[in-house]
């Protein structure tokens, strides 16, 4: 008989996590560069991700072949330790005598990518939320998991995803609006950088390599 892609995962079979990534990677660079706003950043996070789930292969639970719930899991994990890391780097950097202002266009970058002002003000509004309010507002609206799904991912109740998403839309709502109905500040256009949008997935692919 043939071993699902969840056995043959579990079992290290290198092309089992070939088919896993081919069938999400795409879908968890989204994820992460709608959280991160950072092309680059997002990249790293697809290469951890998928490193992680070779890594954490042999703790895959029985189930069926709908792998989606358990990477959105992990990916959501390595972008909190993205997140802490880059909270500490910000510390750091805070001590030093002598620092130099670096602007920050992430609201630029999402406002291009999302091609719409409320999306852009959402986005603006999203760290205003609770950090469990993000999650489930990521995985339910932006990758599109549905509430069970969601709920396995984050290793939660699905009626506490349910809570959690009702939470998050009201409050994103009112604080979008506020954002829209500010004075509009003038901006200037972001410089070319000549970074290709998701030009790094040939390394991520690489951790295929990594894996023989």
């Amino acid at each position: 008989m043939e071993l699902s892609q969840r056995a043959r995962l579990r079992a290290g079979d290198q092309g089992a996590l070939g088919e896993v990534f081919d069938a999400h990677a795409q879908a968890v660079y989204a994820y992460a560069l709608r959280t991160l706003a950072d092309w680059a950043a997002a990249e790293d996070v697809v290469s951890l991700t998928f490193l992680e789930a070779w890594r954490l292969r042999a703790k895959l639970h029985e189930g069926d072949d709908d792998l989606r719930p358990w990477v959105f899991g992990i990916a959501t994990n390595v972008l909190r330790n993205t997140a802490r890391a880059a909270r500490r780097h910000r510390a750091a950097m805070a001590r030093l005598a002598e620092r130099e202002a670096v602007p920050d266009f992430a609201d630029e970058l999402v406002s291009r990518i999302d091609d719409g002002a409320q999306l852009a003000a959402a986005r603006r509004a999203l760290p205003a939320l609770r950090r469990s309010e993000r999650e489930v507002f990521r995985l339910c609206v932006w990758v599109g998991l549905d509430y069970a799904s969601a709920a396995e991912a984050l290793g939660v109740p699905v009626g506490t995803v349910r809570s959690r998403l009702s939470r998050a839309r009201a409050r994103l709502r009112a604080l979008a609006e506020n954002e829209l109905h500010e004075p509009a500040k003038c901006r200037e256009p972001a410089p070319a950088t000549g970074q290709v949008r998701g030009g790094g997935f040939e390394a991520a692919r690489s951790l295929q390599e990594e894996t023989r």
